[in-house]
């Protein structure tokens, strides 16, 4: 809110124009009325001393009402000159009507009334005083005259008088109005800088919050949002006046859930951020007691609460890898050593020896495994390769296939771009994608055709790479979304729980994030989102 006031009067522009505006409107009318009151028989009785000063002061006083009204509508000049202009023509005017009427016997001194009182209003309490002392003087002038003349009679002074209080009081009381508004309008103004002052703190301090956060009306429309939630959802169509469906779909599922359960538990329905590369949980707080009525709404990202909730359970499987560790090594050290006797023994055909190779391979790949989990638990530095994931992909499905004894017409395979570099620890990425296409096979195979489904490609718009993996399987129950990256949970009989934590920590460690994301007509669909490549280190 924005209010300008005038230096002079102190009230606002607006006001002072409309007022002198009004007295031109009276400028128009009374010598209108006068003409037409002289052009009826003499004024109906009163007598008119002198008609020609009557006739040109009344033509002029109309000329100059009419012209003063173009000068009020542009501004022309400042209040305080309009008001000063006004003023002196009111009293010569209002003089020479008085004069050529008869006097202040013939009832005309009300003339001066609404000019002195109007033009009170907008002058300081001393400069009204005085033009009603102008004013004063002038009736007593007149009558003074009239009597030498012999136009009036000894009994007219005490009209002139009568009439002089009236002007002081008039102007008195318009000052002392006048006086009021400019009190209640400091006020008020003072009210508008404070608010003005803390409007703009308000959206500082909401713009610059590191929380992501926007308001919804009744309506689902955006009326506020900060930069950080903007680039959650959006920055092309994440303004405010937009539709949170349009913005985001998930978004809108989640606070219409919230708002039917009688703004209840928030939500615990997560959406992806349009980068792709976060997961958001959002939060809503009801704004007022309309329903539906306004809605602050949080927008969580998960990755980050994650990171500092699992930072405890890091320390217990450190220790727990630690202490079982070498306990495993052993194991596995002395299958790959009995497979590697094995395989020297000339009595083995190439079907035995391909098993062999088999188990040398792993036993390889659980002794990296466990130095994995031993580096996850200590958060070691990884040492991320630059790579082709294309080329990648071509060596590791083949291998992948012949471990898992899985037809190559299981597992489909779509580039939608070819030149996909990405950085990345090679063991890490290796052990990453071999779990997802583990599960993918064990979820899927109570379905027929294609079991598993590898995508490669760039999210839009923040064109980071990316690797896909996709089942058919029964997918992921919803109350179980929210956990699956946890350590020790698991949704199937026999499994450890690790899987998918280990996978989402080394993409941590290589600077990408694993989402996951329900996939249509059953399924899961799980994302391997590469950090952004135009901030490689060198």
């Amino acid at each position: 809110m924005n209010r300008q006031f005038d230096r002079n009067t102190g009230l606002a522009p607006a006001l002072n124009w409309r007022v002198l505006a009004l007295l031109n409107l009276y400028r128009v009318l009374v010598p209108l009325v006068l003409l037409a009151l002289y052009s009826l028989g003499g004024a109906r009785g009163i007598g008119v001393n002198s008609p020609q000063v009557f006739f040109g002061a009344a033509v002029f006083y109309l000329c100059f009402g009419l012209g003063n009204v173009i000068l009020v509508r542009r501004r022309l000049g400042s209040v305080t000159v309009q008001a000063i202009l006004q003023a002196t023509v009111d009293m010569l005017v209002s003089m020479l009507l008085l004069h050529a009427w008869g006097g202040v016997a013939s009832g005309l001194g009300l003339l001066f009334l609404l000019p002195v009182g109007g033009l009170a209003f907008l002058l300081k309490p001393r400069s009204a005083l005085f033009l009603a002392a102008i004013a004063a003087i002038a009736v007593l002038a007149d009558t003074i005259w009239q009597q030498l003349t012999g136009h009036t009679d000894i009994a007219s002074y005490a009209t002139a008088g009568l009439l002089g209080i009236v002007l002081f009081s008039i102007a008195a009381a318009a000052s002392f109005v006048a006086s009021r508004m400019r009190e209640s309008e400091d006020l008020v103004r003072q009210k508008d800088l404070d608010l003005a002052n803390l409007a703009e703190l308000s959206q500082y301090i909401v713009q610059h919050l590191r929380e992501s956060l926007l308001v919804v009306d009744g309506a689902d429309k955006i009326r506020l949002i900060n930069e950080s939630a903007a680039e959650i959802l959006g920055d092309d169509h994440a303004v405010p006046g937009a539709l949170v469906g349009e913005v985001s779909p998930r978004l809108l599922y989640s606070l219409t859930t919230w708002r039917q359960s009688e703004r209840g538990e928030n939500s615990p329905s997560s959406f992806v951020a349009a980068d792709g590369a976060r997961v958001i949980q959002p939060h809503f707080a009801p704004l007022g007691g309309a329903s539906p009525g306004p809605t602050l709404i949080f927008l969580e990202d998960t990755s980050l609460m994650a990171e500092r909730v699992q930072q405890g359970k890091l320390a217990a499987l450190g220790r727990l890898s630690a202490s079982i560790a070498h306990e495993i090594r052993n194991p596995v050290g002395a299958m790959s050593h009995a497979g590697q006797l094995l395989a020297e023994s000339p009595a083995i055909g190439p079907e035995e020896r391909r098993l062999t190779d088999i188990i040398r391979n792993n036993s390889e790949r659980v002794s990296t495994i466990i130095n994995n989990v031993l580096q996850l638990s200590r958060r070691e530095a990884t040492k991320p390769t630059r790579l082709s994931l294309g080329d990648w992909i071509d060596e590791f499905l083949p291998e992948f296939c012949e471990t898992m004894q899985v037809p190559d017409a299981q597992i489909a395979l779509q580039q939608d771009a070819r030149e996909l570099e990405v950085r990345f620890d090679p063991s890490h990425l290796h052990q990453v994608a071999w779990n997802l296409c583990e599960n993918a096979i064990k979820y899927g195979e109570a379905r027929a055709g294609i079991r598993v489904e590898i995508k490669l490609g760039r999210l839009s718009p923040s064109n980071r790479p990316f690797l896909e993996v996709a089942d058919r399987g029964p997918g992921i129950e919803v109350h179980a979304v929210d956990r699956i990256f946890e350590p020790f949970f698991t949704g199937r009989k026999g499994g450890t729980g690790l899987g998918l934590f280990i996978a989402r920590e080394l993409c941590q460690l290589n600077r990408a994030i694993l989402l996951y994301q329900p996939r249509g007509g059953d399924g899961s669909i799980f994302r391997i989102v590469f950090s952004d490549p135009r901030r490689w280190e060198g």
